[in-house]
């Protein structure tokens, strides 16, 4: 829905919230549900409003629980059978620096300021050890914002007892904690305010009359920013960056005015504008981004421009070039399918509204963000969230390195008539084994991100993963695998829930850019393995299906599993009794572990 992407116009949504609701749940989008609780230490209506309008946009359809004004402490550390049986999926508590007990006074010294700030940080962390203990689900904390008067004026940033130094110094406490648990998220409201302006964010109107810690205009901007996180949390970031390139990454035409004459580099303003862009959209990769071009050009010229000697960007950064005359929805499908991903997973860059019109008609699902003017790119880009970062692994820091291995073996592959040599050329080594704790961050990031191969469609986050893992009652197992070409990391995890001399399987994923190179048969030897070790006899597996998993409809069956049931809507049973003289199915990966 155009109305509610960056930017937009908040006075418009506030106003009309209720028929953009209506509107969101009557597409035919298919959405996970997730409940979310939040304890507020200021009003709460309006940003649940926003928030929900967010989230449906971005695939979520949420549920809330809502505190009491102003009981956000009282929630969290005493018994509450309301928000236990609401059963949380993520927890947020909003606060602000209205919620600050006390600071210390001009003058009071070193140690009452010390001794405030203890009591401040352990007030939250008290809250945040409970929450955890007892939902067990990801935790969103606001940071401090800045009043919005100096009592000593600028002193008040650098004196031990100013507000504003507390609140940078408690803030910093608020970050080191998150940095410590990875089910602990910092919501920065201190930046929010600060790029709105903080007197109109702030305006003490809002607060007196409606108990708001922020003016009612700012609400939708920071409900927006909100749900960046907890769709993040939930798998729904995009992943790759399809870029234009004329007027896009460089000023001016290259096939028209030759690459010596583009518009990049220190000579000119809009040359700087050009070369800050392509410095922030190559630091993206850094987090996990894959970047493609999508341009109409000759290649010839297309590689030219990407090679100006003033450019940040260069040919090798990008994992696909389309660089021709065909449509660029056409285009944007093909970088899909050549990446195995899906059109809503890609991001698509062009300063041409025609062109983006034509996108959002034709590869539906992608995201068209309105580039207007090149001063403004960065902006847009950065506010719109597309790429939360909620955790970096060492997968995301290698995802680029990853996609171009995928594709060098895809070209091996076509050296080959026969497909099993060509599985055999790659010399493939997985590793296969229960859950462990360097991997549960990635474990809990692939159920969230995998839908085409995703049997079950669950979700978990890290606290349940790490539960599962821990109990005696789950056969849990997780799949890496790297070949001659590189290695693709955490690739396939399998969740089992015993029952006797039964194993339900809860979880069944893999990443679809290895599928059909045996990981999938490597995971079931071991699995089996696995289950002869626990006494099970047999294995019941399920397939729920969804617009985007039909591709393993069968999947169960191919393992050599029987079907037992199914109904109109496609869900099947599946069931494998596991024989005495089982035969490994892998032939090709060398597995250890």
């Amino acid at each position: 829905m155009r109305e509610l992407e960056y930017p937009f116009d908040s006075e418009y949504i506030l106003k009309n919230a209720r028929r953009l609701k209506r509107l969101l749940l009557e597409e035919d989008t298919v959405r996970v549900r997730k409940k979310i609780a939040v304890l507020g230490g200021s009003t709460t209506h309006d940003i649940l409003r926003m928030l929900e309008l967010f989230l449906l946009q971005q695939g979520i359809e949420p549920s809330f629980y809502e505190s009491e004004y102003g009981q956000y402490y009282q929630d969290a550390m005493f018994e509450n059978e309301e928000l236990a049986a609401f059963g949380p999926d993520i927890i947020y508590i909003h606060t602000s620096s209205r919620n600050i007990a006390a600071y210390p006074g001009p003058g009071e010294g070193s140690r009452k300021a010390e001794a405030l700030l203890e009591s401040q940080f352990e007030h939250f962390r008290g809250m945040w050890e409970r929450l955890r203990e007892r939902y067990g689900c990801p935790v969103i904390q606001n940071n401090f914002e800045y009043p919005y008067y100096r009592l000593m004026g600028n002193r008040e940033a650098s004196d031990r007892c100013g507000r504003i130094r507390f609140l940078t110094r408690l803030n910093e406490r608020f970050y080191e904690y998150a940095e410590a648990h990875e089910d602990f998220f910092i919501h920065d409201i201190n930046y929010m305010a600060a790029a709105y302006g903080l007197e109109k964010w702030a305006d003490p109107f809002y607060w007196h009359m409606y108990k708001y810690c922020m003016c009612l205009q700012a609400v939708p901007e920071f409900s927006y920013n909100l749900s960046h996180i907890i769709k993040a949390v939930f798998g729904k970031n995009k992943k790759a960056l399809v870029l234009d390139l004329d007027q896009t990454l460089w000023g001016g035409i290259v096939g028209d005015d030759g690459p010596e004459n583009l518009e990049i580099g220190q000579e000119t303003s809009m040359g700087q504008v050009f070369a800050e862009f392509q410095s922030y959209i190559k630091a993206h990769r850094e987090i996990g981004v894959v970047l493609c071009i999508n341009s109409k050009n000759e290649m010839e010229n297309a590689l030219a421009g990407l090679e100006h000697p003033e450019g940040i960007l260069r040919p090798e950064d990008f994992i696909v070039i389309k660089a021709n005359w065909e449509p660029k929805s056409r285009n944007l499908t093909e970088i899909a399918e050549e990446l195995k991903l899906l059109p809503e997973s890609l991001v698509f860059v062009d300063d041409n509204p025609a062109e983006r019109e034509i996108v959002r008609s034709q590869a539906p699902g992608a995201a068209v963000p309105e580039m207007e003017a090149p001063e403004q790119y960065i902006r847009i880009l950065d506010r719109s969230g597309f790429f939360e970062v909620i955790g970096l692994s060492e997968d995301d820091r290698n995802r680029n390195e990853m996609y171009r291995a995928n594709l060098m073996r895809e070209k091996q592959q076509a050296d080959f008539t026969d497909y099993g040599e060509y599985l055999a050329s790659l010399k493939m080594k997985g590793t296969i084994r229960a859950f462990e704790p360097v991997y549960m961050s990635r474990i809990a990031q692939l159920t969230n991100k995998s839908n085409q191969f995703n049997l079950t469609t669950r979700r978990y986050t890290q606290g349940e993963i790490e539960r599962t893992a821990a109990s005696d009652d789950y056969i849990t197992l997780y799949g890496k695998l790297e070949d001659r070409f590189g290695d693709n990391g955490v690739v396939s995890v399998v969740i089992g829930n015993k029952r006797g001399s039964q194993l339900h399987m809860d979880l069944w994923i893999m990443s679809c850019r290895v599928l059909k190179r045996d990981m999938e048969y490597a995971m079931m030897d071991r699995l089996v393995e696995e289950c002869r070790k626990a006494g099970v006899e047999t294995v019941i597996g399920y397939y729920y299906p969804t617009a985007k998993n039909r591709m393993v409809r069968d999947f169960y069956g191919l393992q050599g599993f029987t079907r037992v049931s199914g109904d109109e809507g496609g869900n099947t049973v599946w069931r494998y009794d596991i024989p005495r003289d089982y035969e490994k199915k892998n032939r090709y990966i060398e597995v250890t572990g």
